[in-house]
């Protein structure tokens, strides 16, 4: 069995849209897979009750109670690798997970390891990105699944969502318009994926 485990920090509306997929399409058929747990760096994320609800493990990982970045990480590893097997290594995927991660985090899930960025990258990397494009004056935005590297948001890109920025659009709308389409294009993407391993 392919486990993936997913990193929230929030709400978790990426990573309901990526179980509910997985158990619409049948992903333990089709695939093998199966979202095997959710991990949080915040005990009050929103998302935790939603994994728990459909019977999948959580786990919460304060950052705060860690002296380093690397401590923390290492603690991450620990807890990821539970649900890791040698001939189904684990797919690990950051779903509004709001920590910069370290090279060494980053290095152990080489290839296994995915992001959603709201903006076409290479185009506004980094926060604010809504805003940003709008300061930019640009006709289109989106939202871009990517392989994560030591690198904030410059993996290779695996798949895009294109989304139009319309007249009078704030940061806050666009950025739901973007939003919406996240929820198909994630999934889509780590059913992608999971097609190849």
């Amino acid at each position: 069995m392919k486990n993936i485990v997913i990193l929230i920090s929030g709400g978790g509306s990426n990573m309901a849209a990526i179980v509910d997929a997985a158990r619409r399409d049948n992903w333990q058929d089709l695939y093998g897979a199966r979202v095997a747990a959710v991990i949080s760096n915040r005990a009050d994320a929103q998302g935790l009750q939603f994994a728990q609800a459909q019977g999948i493990a959580t786990e919460t990982l304060d950052h705060k109670a860690f002296a380093s970045r690397d401590a923390f990480d290492a603690a991450l590893m620990e807890v990821i690798d539970r649900f890791d097997a040698p001939d189904a290594p684990v797919l690990v995927v950051l779903a509004g997970f709001m920590r910069i991660l370290t090279p060494g985090f980053v290095a152990h899930y080489a290839g296994r390891l995915v992001n959603i960025h709201p903006s076409l990258l290479p185009a506004f990397p980094g926060l604010n990105t809504h805003q940003r494009a709008l300061d930019a004056g640009c006709q289109v935005a989106g939202a871009t699944v990517h392989q994560v590297t030591a690198e904030l948001d410059h993996g290779a890109t695996l798949a895009q969502a294109v989304v139009p920025v319309l007249p009078g659009d704030t940061a806050a709308t666009l950025a739901a318009r973007v939003l919406s389409q996240e929820h198909l294009l994630y999934p889509r993407a780590i059913a992608e994926l999971l097609s190849k391993k």
